[in-house]
C-alpha cells in the first residue's frame, strides 16, 4: 500500500467527476461485476456501494478484480514485462501457463519471477494456478455444479479440477454441500482474496486464499462439521465483508463480527491478548506471555499465534519479535507489513525484509 489515500467519499466524487489527477494514483473495484478502473474510465458509474478503492493495479489484480477492457488500468502502476504478462493471462485465464511458455514469448522465467514478486508478493505461475482456482471457486459460490464450476475455470479433466480444489482448499469440489452448517465464501480486499468460513452466527476462518495453511485449516473444519463444508453466502458474511471495508479504508474498526475459536485454553488466551493490542502499536512474544503471567511461555505463544485462523480480526499481525523484527506471518511478510502501515504502526528499520 505505497500511495495515501483520501476518504472513500472523495475517491467517490473523483470517480464521478472523472478527475485526472488521481489517474493511476487511485483505481476503483466494483464488486458487483469483478472489474477494476481508472477513476477517469468513460463506463457507467457504479453505485457507491459497490466500489472497493484501492492504490494499485497490482493490489486490484491481488483482490481479484479483472482489469476494465475499455480504460485499460493496467497502462499505470506496473513494469511493462508485468502489465504484458497480466493482461495475457486475463486475456485467457484458464490456460496452463508453463515456464516454457515464458520462453516461447521471448522472456526469462528467472526475470519474470523477479518482477512479479517484486510487484505482486507471488509468481506469474502462482497467479496464473490462483486465478484458474478462483474462477472455479466463485462458480460453486454462485450455485454452479462441480461440472459447471470446472468448464468456468476450464480444466480439461474432471480430476485435474478436483485435485487442484482438493489442493488448494483442502478438500474435493464434490465435498461442497449446499445445506452444510459451515460455508466458505471468498471475499475481495485490497491485500488479496481472503476465504471466510460462517455458519449462521459466526465467523470460524478468515484467511487469505493463497496461504499455505489454509487447505489444513479447511480440512479439519470440514471434519469437525457433521455436515461438512458449503460454498454460498451468509449474512454473516456480509458483516465481516462490510467490517474489512471500512477496516481497509483506514477507519478505526471495532469489529462486531462473532467469532467461533478453534482452539484450547491456552490459544484462546493468547487470541483474547491479541485482541488487546490497540491499533497502532506491536506486542513481542515475550511480551504478551509476560502479560498472560508466564514470563517462560514465548514459544508456546509464537505458536498459538500462529495457530490463529481468523486473520486480522484477530490481530497476530501486530506480533513481531523481540529486536523489532516483523518474523514469521501466514498471509506473507509484505502483507504484514503493509497491514501495520495502514493501522500507522510505527516500524525500526532493523529486521524488515522487503516485500
Amino acid at each position: 500500500m505505497k500511495n495515501v489515500l483520501p476518504s472513500d467519499a472523495e475517491l467517490y466524487e473523483a470517480l464521478i467527476a472523472r478527475e485526472v489527477r488521481w489517474d493511476g494514483r487511485a483505481f476503483v473495484g466494483v464488486t458487483s461485476t469483478g472489474i477494476f478502473c481508472r477513476l477517469t474510465c468513460p463506463a457507467r458509474k457504479p453505485k457507491r456501494e459497490n466500489c472497493r478503492f484501492l492504490d494499485s493495479a497490482a493490489a486490484c489484480l491481488e483482490a481479484g478484480f479483472r482489469p476494465c477492457r475499455r480504460c485499460k488500468p493496467l497502462e499505470h502502476g506496473m513494469e511493462p514485462l508485468v502489465a504484458s504478462l497480466v493482461q495475457a493471462l486475463e486475456a485467457d485465464p484458464g490456460r496452463r501457463w508453463r515456464e516454457s511458455d515464458l520462453i516461447a514469448l521471448g522472456h526469462d522465467p528467472s526475470t519474470v519471477r523477479r518482477a512479479f514478486r517484486r510487484q505482486l508478493g507471488l509468481t506469474f505461475l502462482e497467479l496464473a494456478r490462483l486465478r484458474r482456482v478462483q474462477e472455479g471457486l466463485s462458480a460453486l459460490g454462485g450455485g454452479d455444479s462441480v461440472i459447471g464450476a470446472q468448464l468456468t475455470a476450464n480444466y480439461e479433466s474432471a480430476s485435474g479440477f478436483r485435485a487442484a480444489m482438493a489442493r488448494f482448499l483442502g478438500l474435493a469440489p464434490g465435498a461442497f454441500r449446499t445445506d452444510a452448517s459451515l460455508q466458505a465464501t471468498p471475499i475481495p480486499t485490497p491485500l488479496g482474496t481472503m476465504i471466510a468460513v460462517c455458519d449462521t452466527d459466526r465467523l470460524h476462518l478468515l484467511e487469505f486464499m493463497d496461504r499455505r495453511a489454509l487447505a489444513g485449516e479447511l480440512q479439519r473444519l470440514a471434519n469437525s462439521s457433521p455436515d461438512g463444508l458449503g460454498c454460498s453466502r451468509r449474512p454473516i458474511h456480509d458483516l465481516i465483508e462490510m467490517e474489512l471495508n471500512a477496516y481497509f479504508a483506514g477507519e478505526a474498526v471495532s469489529f462486531k463480527t462473532p467469532l467461533a475459536l478453534h482452539g484450547g485454553p491456552f490459544e484462546r488466551e493468547v487470541w483474547r491478548h491479541l485482541q488487546d493490542i490497540p491499533r497502532g502499536e506491536t506486542r513481542s512474544y515475550g511480551q504478551i506471555a509476560s502479560a498472560m503471567g508466564r514470563p517462560g511461555a514465548s514459544r508456546a505463544v509464537a505458536r498459538a499465534n500462529g495457530l490463529n485462523q481468523i486473520a486480522i480480526i484477530i490481530p497476530c499481525h501486530r506480533v513481531i519479535g523481540a529486536d523489532g523484527a516483523l518474523t514469521g506471518y501466514g498471509g506473507g511478510l509484505h502483507r504484514k507489513r503493509a497491514l501495520l502501515d495502514l493501522e500507522h504502526t510505527p516500524q525500526p528499520q532493523t529486521g524488515i525484509p522487503a516485500p
